[in-house]
């Protein structure tokens, strides 16, 4: 959630940088209006509140002094009522204000070069020369049939489109990607979590899924539990985690934690559940693009002046295990136009697969600055005063695409496919 001050104090700046993401201004100035009658409203609230208890305090002088009590009453009694009335228009006018903030993007930031979409995007670096093949290499859904891998048709039986089923190798390759970059993250200073895969609406609010994502989420019912207590529990939504950003992030919803305990670096793998609504005809061969995916995830929740250094390991942590696996790889400066909803900045690792002669994001490293916190309610103690944190998160890596790829760049002229050194000890 953007600072309404930052709104309220410079509309044109938030305007143009938000211009990149589509928003419109008649919003803004919507939302600029409602500001303005909720701060103005605080202020009439506040000074009632100072009025009642101006006038709580004279009721001793009152009696020494001989004064009128019976009217002195009468005064604090309408001013109660005016303070009741009050706070129901700023209780009104808060909640008009935070479901408009709810639905804007975040603020890019310097490092977000301007552009359009992806085509403006631009590239940082590239990691490891592509192999030349000395025949034309086969894209994974071939290789992954001819080597009993992948069950597309089973995965459709089961389930529907855009399900498969892993086996023999490829399950086992699955699995020792897993272990293998969970390992690694550790070593690099990711305490490893194993969280819930379903959540309540509020964490998805809090770290912006919900409510602009929400056609892209899995609904369930999680309101069967006999040991639930308490309306509130009852009366929420929950749903199948698309990330687990999700829950790593929300761990600390709603908390204020101290300094030192920061920056504060976690690592997950979860299966992740997307609708994929907006996606409808793209990817539809093979394992790129599916509802069901597992994902390593690092998150990070650091002070603000810390959280680019913090990026920048995440991205190199991140790299760091395709160079293992001898996967090439470049890093992406996105464009304002092509961020993301939560993100100020974000580099994308994206892959090559020669058998599609080109390269696929695979990952998306993202420093969201205060605009996850602000909605979740991280902060941490700085000195004498309660600050927002910053939050970070970026996969590392996408499982499923991560062995595309190792498919795709490791494959022989027979159709057989090589396992890289690195995961050998993991099989």
């Amino acid at each position: 959630m953007i600072d309404i001050r930052l709104l309220l104090n410079d509309f044109d700046f938030v305007n143009q940088k938000l211009q990149v993401k589509k928003v419109d201004t008649e919003l803004l100035l919507e939302l600029k209006d409602k500001a303005q009658i909720y701060r103005k409203a605080k202020q009439d609230l506040e000074a009632l509140q100072a009025e009642q208890n101006k006038k709580s305090k004279l009721f001793g002088s009152y009696k020494s002094s001989g004064g009128d009590i019976e009217v002195l009453k009468k005064e604090l009694d309408l001013n109660k009522r005016n303070i009741i009335a009050t706070t129901e228009v700023v209780q009104k006018c808060e909640d008009e204000l935070e479901k408009l903030l709810f639905t804007l993007p975040n603020i890019p930031d310097e490092k977000t070069p301007c552009g359009d979409d992806e085509k403006d995007n631009v590239v940082l670096k590239k990691i490891l020369e592509p192999k030349k093949f000395d025949f034309k290499p086969k894209e994974h859904w071939e290789l992954a049939q001819e080597n009993g891998w992948i069950d597309f048709e089973r995965g459709v039986k089961l389930a529907k489109s855009r399900f498969s089923v892993l086996r023999g190798m490829g399950a086992k390759l699955n699995r020792a990607l897993i272990n293998f970059m969970l390992d690694y993250n550790q070593k690099a200073g990711f305490e490893m979590v194993s969280t819930p895969v379903i959540v309540n609406e509020k964490m998805l609010f809090g770290t912006g899924q919900l409510p602009k994502f929400e056609e892209d989420m899995f609904r369930v019912d999680g309101n069967t539990d006999p040991l639930d207590i308490g309306e509130e529990v009852k009366k929420q939504n929950f749903y199948l985690i698309s990330t687990s950003e999700i829950t790593l992030t929300n761990l600390y919803h709603d908390e204020i934690l101290s300094s030192e305990e920061l920056p504060i670096l976690l690592t997950a793998q979860t299966p992740c559940f997307r609708k994929e609504a907006g996606s409808a005809g793209r990817d539809t061969r093979g394992m790129i693009r599916q509802h069901q995916f597992d994902k390593v995830e690092l998150v990070a929740i650091t002070k603000p002046e810390e959280s680019d250094s913090i990026q920048e390991k995440m991205i190199q942590t991140a790299s760091g295990i395709l160079q293992a696996l001898g996967l090439p790889h470049r890093l992406v400066q996105l464009c304002g136009g092509d961020l993301g909803f939560c993100a100020s900045n974000t580099v994308d690792i994206e892959v090559w697969l020669p058998g599609q002669n080109c390269y696929r994001e695979i990952s998306s490293i993202s420093n969201t600055r205060d605009f996850q916190a602000r909605r979740a309610k991280i902060r941490f103690r700085d000195g004498k005063k309660n600050t927002l944190v910053h939050t970070l998160n970026g996969s590392s890596l996408a499982v499923g695409r991560t062995l595309i790829a190792l498919m795709e760049n490791y494959q022989n002229a027979d159709g057989s496919i090589d396992i890289p050194e690195a995961l050998k000890p993991y099989l």
